[in-house]
This record gives C-alpha cells, structure tokens and sequence, in this order.
C-alpha cells in the first residue's frame, strides 16, 4: 500500500514494501560477522525488527530512542514508548542503525548522543529507508533505498498496518 507524493511534480509512488526489500539486500551487502542492527523508533525499530526476522539473526531486534537527548523535548515531551533496548554489548561494536525517514539530521544526531551513553562503538554507520534530503546537520546514510524531494512542508513517515505490512504517510507539517 503506496500513497502519491502531494506536492511533487508527476505522481511519484513510494512502494514501502519494495523499498524495505532494497534495503534488506543493501545491509545484507554492508554487514559483517560482527555487525549489530539497531532501530531508531519508531518506523527504524519496525524495520530492525522485520529484518532481524528475514535475516534469522540471534537475540533481540535492538533500539534506540532519541527522546532523552532531543534539541526539540520542550514540544515534543517525552514518549513512554521510547526506550532504548539493546541486545547488544556496545563497546567495539560494529553498528548499522536504520531509520526509515531521513530529513533534518536532528534526530540521529540525538540516537548518536543516546548511543555513546551506552559505550564506544568501532563503527556506527547508517541506513535509511528514504533520504528525502533537507539536512541541517552534516549526516549522511551510507545507504538509502530511495532519494526524493518533498516540500518541506510534508512530513513523510512509515506506517505499519495489523498486518506488519509497510506504507508511507504523509502529512502536512
């Protein structure tokens, strides 16, 4: 289940079931014998867990929240949901943390901040479902499984339904 894109030229479809399959082939090709997964909440821990299921891995799917360091808490407040859980040892690891949406670059600055509360990773890299551009930080995913361009008036976002089938949604901002 796919919506258009309002506010882009043509009618640009994102599949999200198609583009989590990309993405499931281009960690396959980043990951190592030592490699964790971890998921930013929410739509990257619904990824992480999806994939720890088709990639057969042992333990827990891990995540992580961005709520403790957010530059925005005063209006966001804090999510009960939000907690990180880690499966996983993180000093001298091997981190692919996955994300569905990227935009400003806030959020994952504040997963990095949560992430080194934890310990000192070898290496964290990250992937994203979509990179739809407007940084405002010097973040980068090693792998994105789509680039578009959105007004930045949209708020792209990953949904789930009953099903645990993936679709996008978009909102105004």
């Amino acid at each position: 289940m796919s919506e258009p894109i309002a506010g882009v030229s043509g009618n640009l479809v994102l599949d999200a079931e198609a583009l989590y399959r990309e993405l499931l082939r281009g960690v396959q090709r980043l990951m190592g014998p030592t490699t964790r997964l971890a998921g930013i909440t929410s739509g990257g821990a619904w990824l992480v867990e999806r994939m720890h299921k088709d990639l057969n891995l042992p333990g827990k799917p891990s995540v992580l929240s961005s709520a403790l360091h957010r530059d925005d808490f005063a209006q966001r407040g804090m999510s009960t949901s939000a907690q990180t859980q880690l499966d996983f040892d993180v000093n001298g690891a091997d981190i692919l943390v996955l994300d569905d949406v990227l935009y400003t670059g806030r959020t994952v600055r504040a997963v990095l901040n949560e992430l080194y509360d934890y310990g000192r990773p070898a290496c964290v890299r990250l992937v994203v479902l979509v990179d739809r551009g407007g940084r405002e930080l010097p973040i980068e995913a090693c792998y994105a499984a789509a680039r578009v361009a959105l007004p930045a008036g949209q708020i792209l976002s990953l949904a789930r339904d009953d099903a645990g089938a993936f679709h996008f949604r978009i909102q105004e901002a």
